[in-house]
């Protein structure tokens, strides 16, 4: 194996690594001809080899199973198309808008559900035409109090794009905080430079950062150093868990993760369950299991360390808080209640044990 300079993109570069066989080259090349594939130096390197079902692996390397859609999976799960009135823009809550300036991310994770808007197929970040017509419509819409600045992923724009961005967001008056989405503390920490941290903090409005990570594994010590770049600046971490079959669907490793997140003073919010994206469904838990794993979270941890588990409903009826909002009807279909007491009927669809 050889070492790590650069990031893994291609079919060639796995094999060479040791992170799939030869024998998988046809079958990983149709899945990387759909999807892309990055992983940086700092992933590879957690990845063990000997394992064959090693959490982190399965997490970023591509899998032929990925190429199985099943008939309730969707290009668009949580329906971002149905809610978005200017380009970059989704506003699915009354007062507050995502904003998506990149589309591209330092890794692609296999579970992702903007898979199909995401890649370097879609170009580095929003242009300066589509951002204009994005923060014309966040001056227009004073019920925005909060902007969420996702993607892809927002950190792997240069500090200058960053700061730029924050400064015309901090001219609009009726908006007050800004959350900055990412997972690049843990996959590429290198990233989180002075500069960067600059930049996020040039505003008057308060700054979140919204962390993604699924593994206490992806918390070295270069990403623990990373994050107390940021809190030590002033800018508080929230965190963000997708539950996923064979990475972290059992009570000890959430327990250890969120443990490990508050010691490294990052806030566990929210336990995703896994969308309905197109391949997914061999990373999918049940409700059920999920809601299991939540009351045994309960009698392990505080407060402090437990996250909401939530659900996002498919057609842009938002997060649901499955604990107390849904209710198994008959085995595998729940009846779910959103924020406005509506009620929709939620299957747990294709989600199945692992199987190759």
């Amino acid at each position: 194996m050889t070492e790590l300079p650069r990031k893994l993109t291609s079919v060639d570069d796995l094999i060479t690594e040791g992170l799939i066989p030869e024998a998988a080259r046809a079958a990983i090349t149709d899945v990387g001809a759909r999807y892309t594939i990055a992983i940086t130096p700092d992933i590879a390197s957690l990845i063990d080899r000997s394992d064959a079902n090693d959490p982190i692996a399965r997490q970023f390397v591509p899998d032929p199973r990925e190429l199985v859609t099943h008939a309730a999976e969707r290009d668009d799960p949580i329906g971002d198309r149905l809610k978005s009135p200017a380009p970059g823009i989704v506003h699915r809550y009354p007062d507050r808008v995502l904003l998506k300036i990149a589309s591209v991310c330092p890794v692609y994770c296999r579970f992702c559900f903007r898979r199909e808007m995401v890649g370097p197929e879609n170009g580095e970040a929003l242009s300066a035409d589509d951002l204009a017509a994005a923060l014309d419509y966040i001056r227009a819409t004073p019920a925005v109090w909060e902007v969420i600045l996702t993607g892809g992923d927002p950190f792997v724009l240069s500090p200058r794009r960053i700061r730029e961005v924050t400064e015309a967001l901090s001219a609009i008056p009726h908006v007050k905080v800004l959350r900055w989405h990412t997972r690049v503390p843990v996959v590429d920490p290198e990233r989180v430079t002075e500069a960067l941290i600059a930049a996020l903090r040039a505003t008057t409005q308060t700054v979140f950062v919204g962390l993604h990570t699924n593994h206490p594994r992806e918390l070295t010590g270069d990403a623990r150093a990373a994050i107390a770049r940021i809190v030590d600046a002033g800018i508080p971490i929230v965190s963000q868990t997708v539950l996923l079959r064979g990475v972290n669907d059992n009570a000890d490793t959430l327990e250890a993760l969120m443990r490990a997140l508050v010691e490294v003073r990052v806030k566990p919010y929210y336990l995703h369950h896994g969308d309905l994206a197109p391949g997914t469904a061999h990373f999918r838990t049940t409700i059920g299991e999920g809601q299991a794993l939540m009351s045994e979270l309960r009698r392990r941890l505080s407060g402090l360390a437990l996250p909401t588990y939530v659900l996002d409903l498919p057609g842009a009826h938002g997060k649901v808080p499955l604990e107390s909002r849904a209710h198994e009807i008959i085995a595998g279909t729940y009846s779910v209640r959103d924020a406005r007491e509506y009620e929709h009927v939620y299957e747990d669809c294709c989600a199945a044990p692992d199987a190759p």
